[in-house]
């Protein structure tokens, strides 16, 4: 059965993620390590679950939690490449807060110009911080979701 995970530390379109999951019937793990309250939305009859899953601190207990479960049909969403490419390499599918997939086509890439940022930060030449999410942005990962969780679902049906 599909299922969407949300490393959700610093998730901003964690409303975006319970909508689409209601809509076409997959469960939600909402993977966090409490440092802030997060809710999860009230379940209506017949919608799928959606579960908060507390890990304990550490820099990367929930993406470890996440890449022990995750498997092929399952969709990632985070803005942690890292964590994106251990799903990838679990044969599930990643999705950046943006709307754009991670795929075995970008995932290098994405990592490379990472390691360039964090040199530029930590040599004072760089910025930080991404740009807030604009409508715009909501509604392209809406659709990037939408289209991710169908084909997981097809794809875990198909027989092996």
């Amino acid at each position: 059965m599909t299922a969407v995970y949300i490393d959700a530390d610093a998730c901003p379109v964690r409303d975006e993620v319970y909508r689409v999951a209601a809509r076409l019937g997959v469960a939600v793990y909402v993977v966090h390590n409490g440092s802030r309250p997060i809710r999860p939305p009230m379940r209506a009859p017949g919608q799928a679950p959606v579960q908060l899953v507390i890990v304990p601190d550490g820099a990367d207990a929930a993406d470890d939690w996440i890449a022990a479960r995750i498997g092929p049909g399952d969709v990632c969403v985070t803005g942690d490449i890292p964590l994106a490419k251990r799903c990838l390499e679990r044969g599930a599918r990643a999705l950046g807060h943006s709307g754009l997939p991670w795929t075995g086509d970008n995932i290098g890439s994405a990592l490379a110009g990472r390691e360039i940022a964090r040199h530029r930060r930590e040599t004072g030449v760089g910025g930080g911080g991404h740009a807030p999410l604009g409508k715009a942005d909501r509604s392209r990962f809406l659709t990037a979701l939408d289209t991710l969780v169908t084909a997981a679902r097809r794809d875990a049906m198909r027989p092996a």
